[in-house]
């Protein structure tokens, strides 16, 4: 995508003049080519509109290292997304304020509920469980990990992204059209927001729970509000997951180095048991994933997928050829979505997808 002249209005900064208003924020075409401006730092975020949202395109993966200090892992690692399109990221234009502002607590503890400056989503600071992520060990040090779709985002306001944008503006976009800066001495409403003084509104992150939006101010609406906790906020984009298995928790693990070699090369290290691992993995313009497993002890598992028709092999010994026997090409489900934070337990409803685990 493009980015399309000065961008329509999209009240979300609150830098200009105007009156207080009490059921919606409009603040003029300047802030929609600022907030155009604060995406055009990161070279992965591509930014359009159309007549009802400001839309971000990504791959989802941030310029900053990733997983390192994970100490409650899923075995998901990170692999890059097509948030592009029709599967882009859509913040309202003209946000609205909720008569009855939906709570973070009881609501949306699945799917985001904001998006990154740099084209990464942000989810609630609790997980499906109803867990804070950051308080159980399952985030890395800049306050992300990978879900169920090796799909990396954030459970935490990332406040580094002050040090590009700059201090004083905003890190992120809720999905309901409002912006999210770092921390504040200002007073914050119940929401953990505030009005500025020229009537726009806007979320800060705090150092406690919840960590940030509390409750969304703006008008969403949701995939099923029947389903909550586990509703999410829509429109937002599907993940596709690339590996198919469901390895789950492994308990004493610790990711501690992740190491991008080369565009689409990279290694995650893990200690268990006072053990080093790897996983070395890799992907081509075909769409072919390459994951080996590496153990303590040298032995490798190697595992092929395909991203349209997934192939999976497993050996220890060469690693497995471009090969694509038809007997075992199984065709990729492209509409899945996920729980939560991707973890499976018991928690979700009858009411959603089986494919959802």
């Amino acid at each position: 995508m493009k980015y399309l002249g000065v961008l329509t209005p999209i009240a979300l900064l609150g830098l200009v003049s105007c009156t207080p208003v009490k059921t919606s924020v409009d603040l003029g075409s300047e802030q929609s080519l600022l907030s155009h401006n604060r995406f055009s730092h990161f070279k992965q975020v591509s930014t359009s509109q159309n007549d009802h949202y400001f839309i971000v395109a990504s791959n989802g993966i941030p310029d900053h290292p990733v997983m390192e200090g994970i100490t409650n892992w899923q075995q998901q690692v990170v692999l890059p997304q097509d948030y592009t399109a029709n599967n882009a990221w859509k913040i309202p234009l003209h946000p609205e304020l909720a008569e009855t502002p939906l709570l973070t607590k009881e609501h949306f503890h699945r799917g985001a509920v904001a998006v990154a400056v740099n084209g990464v989503p942000i989810f609630n600071a609790a997980n499906n469980r109803g867990e804070f992520a950051t308080e159980i060990g399952e985030l890395d040090r800049w306050g992300g990990h990978a879900g169920k779709a090796d799909d990396y985002h954030y459970h935490l306001i990332p406040e580094h992204l002050e040090q590009i944008v700059g201090e004083n503006n905003p890190v992120a976009f809720a999905l309901d059209g409002f912006p999210v800066f770092g921390k504040t001495d200002a007073e914050l409403d119940e929401y953990l927001g505030r009005f500025t003084e020229n009537g726009s509104y806007q979320y800060h992150a705090v150092d406690h729970a919840p960590y940030f939006i509390a409750g969304l101010r703006g008008k969403v609406s949701t995939d099923s509000i029947d389903n909550a906790p586990e509703d999410q906020i829509i429109p937002q984009p599907f993940t596709r997951p690339i590996r198919t298995a469901d390895y789950g928790p492994l308990p004493g693990a610790e990711i501690t180095h992740f190491t991008k070699h080369q565009a689409s090369s990279y290694s995650l290290e893990y200690q268990l048991n006072g053990h080093s691992h790897h996983i070395n993995y890799s992907w081509d313009n075909d769409g072919l994933h390459q994951f080996e497993y590496v153990d303590s002890e040298g032995n490798i598992t190697t595992e092929i997928y395909e991203k349209l028709n997934q192939l999976k092999q497993e050996h220890s010994e060469e690693p497995p050829k471009k090969v694509r026997p038809a007997t075992h090409i199984q065709q990729a489900d492209t509409g899945r979505k996920y729980c939560g934070d991707g973890m499976c337990d018991n928690t979700e409803t009858t009411q959603q997808s089986p494919a959802d685990c």
